[in-house]
Parts: structure tokens; sequence; C-alpha cells
């Protein structure tokens, strides 16, 4: 006789606990994951939605917020960008910035997150977290900006795309390993950094102007213009957020932009977020794509996963498991055409 307990519409699939497998891959580990619970499913899950994305040839937006280039991602979203697995990168100007530094042949180094601050700064040690730089090699970075910003055609203000584009070229010149900027420019994916000013590019620029050697302009609205145009060209786009910050909010305004440009609302297809921040007190850093459907950014049913872990563990497990997965979908998957100028045009396949 077979057993009917209450509640049995939703007790149909058993977790299953995980055990050691000393012969799984990271993507066969990510599989098992989803019979799991917690974060554990979520960040299998999310390995599927971005794999989705890839497969159904949707423009994959990416942001990247938080200090992750100097705690050891930029080769990752390197691997991202020239493994065709993002389109559009939005980035924090301290990220882009870092890779810059890391560029230019400087390090970041493990350190001691209870240090004493005190004496670093007599040391002109940086710290951010547990990972230390050089002040002084920070220095000479601001003023390698000021200078490469100093040669650029004044007559005209640049959108951040082609001030990070030509950033890119230039550093792709004396690079001996490819970072972000470099497999950008490389690879035609553009860079977005909303906030530009927020960081040492606001500051090394800044500086040069007081010094009287630019009158460098950033035009911002620009790119605002472009991500609408990306998007409206678009059949179907798919975001995937390391952290959230403007360029959480800079990739969600690009459906509302491209929504009034063309009086439609269709919002993100597929959406992917890993995020340390919580929903509770307001702020957007922590939503969920539910609230952004509210605002008509998210598609009515679309396909999206919230990883709340730090992206520095779930970065590395993701884009491994891709690298390993995501082959098919690349054989078929066709390419945004950018023509990067002043202007950034746009051929969608």
């Amino acid at each position: 006789m077979i057993r009917r307990i209450k509640g049995a519409k939703y007790l149909t699939k058993p977790t299953d606990p995980l055990q050691v497998d000393r012969d799984r891959s990271v993507p066969g580990l990510l599989d098992k994951m989803e019979r799991i619970g917690f974060q554990g499913r979520n960040l299998a899950l999310a390995h599927q939605v971005w794999l989705q994305m890839l497969q159904e040839n949707a423009v994959v937006f990416m942001g990247l917020s938080g200090a992750l280039v100097p705690a050891g991602m930029r080769r990752l979203v390197a691997y991202l960008i020239k493994n065709r697995c993002i389109d559009v990168l939005v980035a924090t100007g301290a990220n882009i910035f870092h890779d810059l530094h890391e560029t230019l042949g400087r390090h970041h180094y493990i350190g001691d997150a209870k240090a004493n601050d005190a004496e670093l700064v007599e040391e002109k040690v940086d710290r951010i977290y547990d990972t230390y730089a050089s002040e002084e090699e920070f220095r000479e970075a601001y003023e390698w900006i000021g200078g490469f910003a100093s040669q650029l055609d004044n007559t005209h203000a640049y959108s951040t795309r082609e001030f990070l584009h030509l950033l890119g070229r230039e550093l792709s010149e004396i690079a001996t390993e490819d970072g972000i900027l470099t497999s950008a420019f490389k690879s035609r994916v553009p860079i977005f950094c909303p906030a530009i000013t927020d960081s040492a590019f606001g500051v090394s620029i800044g500086i040069s102007r007081i010094e009287k050697k630019n009158q460098f302009q950033f035009d911002v609205i620009q790119d605002v213009v472009e991500m609408a145009q990306i998007v409206s060209k678009s059949r179907s786009t798919g975001v995937v957020l390391f952290g959230g910050g403007t360029p959480k909010t800079f990739i969600q305004q690009s459906e509302t932009a491209a929504a009034m440009l063309h009086n439609t609302s269709r919002g993100h297809k597929f959406a992917v977020q890993v995020i340390a921040d919580t929903p509770d007190y307001g702020g957007y850093s922590g939503a969920d794509f539910d609230q952004a459907q509210s605002f008509g950014r998210m598609a009515k049913n679309h396909r999206s996963v919230t990883v709340r872990c730090d992206a520095t563990i779930a970065m590395p497990l993701l884009v491994t498991s891709l690298s390993q997965t995501a082959s098919k979908a690349m054989r078929t998957r066709k390419r945004i055409q950018f023509a990067f100028g002043k202007d950034l045009n746009i051929t969608m396949p």
C-alpha cells in the first residue's frame, strides 16, 4: 500500500547529498550541485542560465564591480572576452585601473586584512582588504594615464567606450600578457565605465588638467546612447553581473532607454547575478531581478538566478565550467560586429 502524506505535491524531488568523486570535473561538480540546496544550487543554475544565453545567441552584457581585479580575477575576465562568452563589458573605473596597473608590469600582493594601516601608510603601501599594492607604483600609473589623455585630440569629448578602446590599443603595444583592456581591444568588445571619474582615471586626468597639460573631456551621455542602441538592435539580451553598483544599474537602465527610444518594453531574457548585498535596505546592488521586472528591465518570462556569494568564489567555478561546456554553443554563436570610431556602429548578425 502506497503511503500518502500531506503536502505530497511539494515533496517530489529529493536533494541528493554530495559525495566525494575524485574523477569529477568542475562542470560535473556543478551538475551535481543542482540537486543540493541554498547558494550551491543557485551557483549551478547560474552556469546553466549563462550557457543558455550563449546557446540562444543572446547579446550578453557583463557587469564588473568590487575589487575583483586586485583579488585575482583579471585573467578570468580576459578569458570571457577572448572566447566570446560576453559581448559587452561594463566595469568600475577601479577595476579598469587595476587592470592597467598590471598591464604596465606591476603587481598586487597578498596581504593581511588585520594589518597596521598606520604602518602601511608610512611605507606607502595601499591595502584593499587583504591585498596590497605600492602607492608609488599607483602614482606612476596616474601619470601614465594623464600623459595618455593629453595625447588625444581634444576637439571632441570622448565616450568612456571610445577612450577605453584607444587605451586598450595603446596598452597592446607594450603588454607582455593580455588583460581586460587589451583583450577587449583585440576582440573588438566594447567596455563602458559609467562612473569613470569615481576612480583613479578621474584623479589622473583631473590633475593633468590642473597642471594645464590637457583639456580632455568625457561624454558619458554617448555611452547611454550606444548602450540603448545595442539593446534595441538585439533580438534578445542577457546579463551577467559580478557585484552590483553602477555597472549593474547602467546595464539595467539600457533596457529602459531602449524602450523609450522605440516605445516598447521587452526586457532582458536572461540574467545571472553574483552578489553579497541583500535587498532589505532598498539598495539596488542587492535587489532581486523581480524588482527589475517592475521597471520593465526584465522580460515577462525571463530566466534568472541570484547567487548570494563572494564573486571570488563563484567566478572561478563558473568560468572554468564554461571553458569545458560552452564549446558547442560557441561554434554556432554569432558575434555582433562593432565598428569602433567616435560613434559605435553596430551590425547585428
